[in-house]
């Protein structure tokens, strides 16, 4: 399986709200860093709580429109297209760096102005 394939997995769980299935493909001391790169979440078991809350982590009617993976080595990008409740359409990107078969760090790239607006 390649990178893109786990990466694309992870989307799919969440999506389906399985986020114990999500979890499975990161190692237990990994770093989630979130939009503004200011709020930082270690360890596999606080980044399993946090996504207990993701509805209030997104922006009010949060829906990914289109997904596109680029790997490189021991890394995986993921282009987002997204839409909200007051904007039609915006771009993401987030960046998954792996050990081996396993995420070891999860960081996303948002314009923060926008993003902020949103809630």
């Amino acid at each position: 399986m390649t990178l893109s394939n786990i990466v694309q997995r992870g989307w799919e769980a969440v999506g389906k709200g399985d986020f114990d299935t999500l979890i499975t493909d990161y190692t237990d001391d990994m770093t989630f860093v979130m939009p503004g790169q200011e709020d930082i979440l270690r360890g596999r078991r606080t980044f399993r709580k946090a996504l207990n809350n993701l509805g209030g982590l997104l922006p009010p009617g949060f829906e990914i429109t289109e997904l596109r993976q680029t790997e490189g080595e021991n890394e995986v990008v993921s282009i987002v297209e997204w839409k909200a409740d007051k904007i039609e359409s915006s771009q993401l990107s987030v960046l998954f760096r792996f050990e081996g078969d396993k995420i070891y760090e999860e960081r996303w790239f948002v314009d923060t102005a926008q993003w902020k607006s949103l809630f």
